[in-house]
């Protein structure tokens, strides 16, 4: 049974003002929970290995299936496996940051992997700022929580110029690079997880900017610009998948400007393979029977199963499925021409209303921060973010 301490919640107006607007469902309910998951010292400890771990396995997948060309059956669209193959090859295309989502860690259920999000992950203003502002506002300790978030990725920033070397060396080797940001216009949550990304650029010490997408100029022999100045980073929270299907002239773009060398994109396209679900089923085959991993495959697996778009987000698509393969529950359906894994059906830890709970870990580096969503078997975006306190 999932632990939970009480808490006063955040006023709308607070909330507001330090640009969390999605604060309110469409339900008019609050979308971040008045309670706190209880975690202990040695829980917080265990998600912290588990995601290190998991992160080395994803790094051996993917050099498996680079050195296979094994794009086509993990999904990755043709007009991207250049450039996925060209950001892997070279350390400088750095991954700033990712979510594991996780079953299990607390009330005596083990760690299991859900999926990996690599590519453009949600939840990180809420992880990153929320939850702190919670505990500092009900007068508990702040720091008991596992949540470095903010400073993991502020570093992470800095390996862009020292990679694994000393994080002290960034001013002995920046040479004034620049990095842009960018989201879709009228999306405030993507709007506003960018900007902390790029205050967490800043706080590294990077010369920043941020633009809509529609606003910047991509040149294949030049590279990337904003109001007629050239940036060497550009990070954009646009899936590289969107970008693949919906912008393929983009992709083409992107793809001629990193192997011409004139920019940096974040996250890098390898992310794409990492946030494929089809990669679960690539770890398995390299490790199976691993305690961090769910069985999962290409076929149905003959017990109780959930079936999974390989580009899914946000619950879209998910479906449990029995033993028979026959479908028990299933969420909205968004992604219905996708290929699909079909991985083992785990329980989430509930609390005594019913409720499941879905770890998110961040990974920047290393894994740096835990939070949790609470709904249904099948979390869909109507489910709510819950803070942690280690106690």
């Amino acid at each position: 049974m999932v632990s939970l301490k009480k808490l006063r919640p955040l006023t709308p107006e607070f909330l507001d003002s330090i640009g969390f607007h999605w604060h309110t469902d469409t339900d008019e309910t609050p979308y971040v929970a008045d309670e706190a998951v209880i975690v202990t010292e040695a829980e917080a400890e265990a998600y912290y290995e588990a995601a290190n771990e998991l992160y080395d396995m994803f790094v051996e997948a993917g050099e498996h299936v680079v050195k296979n060309d094994l794009f086509h059956e993990i999904g990755i669209p043709f007009n991207l496996v250049d450039v996925v193959k060209k950001s892997w090859e070279n350390d400088v295309h750095w991954h700033i940051y990712s979510r594991f989502d996780l079953s299990g860690g607390i009330s005596g259920a083990p760690i299991k992997l859900l999926e990996f999000n690599a590519d453009t992950p949600t939840a990180l203003f809420e992880t990153a700022i929320v939850q702190w502002a919670l505990l500092k506002a009900n007068d508990l300790n702040e720091a008991a929580q596992f949540n470095h978030v903010y400073e993991a990725i502020r570093d992470n920033f800095k390996r862009l110029v020292v990679l694994d070397g000393d994080l002290e060396d960034f001013e002995k080797y920046y040479r004034g690079w620049k990095v842009l940001f960018s989201a879709a216009k009228g999306h405030i949550e993507d709007e506003n997880t960018t900007k902390l990304l790029q205050k967490m650029a800043d706080d590294a010490g990077f010369h920043t900017a941020f633009a809509y997408v529609d606003e910047v100029e991509f040149s294949e022999d030049e590279g990337i610009f904003y109001e007629g100045e050239q940036y060497e980073y550009w990070f954009k929270l646009i899936p590289w998948e969107a970008i693949a299907i919906e912008e393929s002239d983009l992709a083409r773009i992107l793809t001629k400007i990193i192997e011409n060398q004139k920019a940096i994109v974040l996250n890098p396209a390898y992310t794409l393979m990492f946030q494929s679900k089809a990669m679960l089923k690539i770890l398995w085959d390299l490790f199976p029977g691993h305690p961090l991993l769910l069985k999962t495959s290409f076929e149905p697996l003959g017990v109780k199963q959930v079936q999974k778009p390989f580009f899914g987000r946000e619950g879209g698509s998910v479906k449990i499925l029995n033993e028979k393969a026959e479908v028990i529950q299933s969420g909205e359906a968004l992604y219905e021409d996708q290929p699909c894994i079909y991985q083992e059906f785990v329980k989430l830890p509930r609390d005594e209303a019913g409720n499941c709970y879905q770890a998110g870990l961040f990974f920047a580096y290393e894994g740096c921060g835990l939070g949790y969503r609470r709904g249904g078997e099948i979390l869909g975006n109507m489910s709510k973010f819950v803070a942690h306190i280690i106690d």
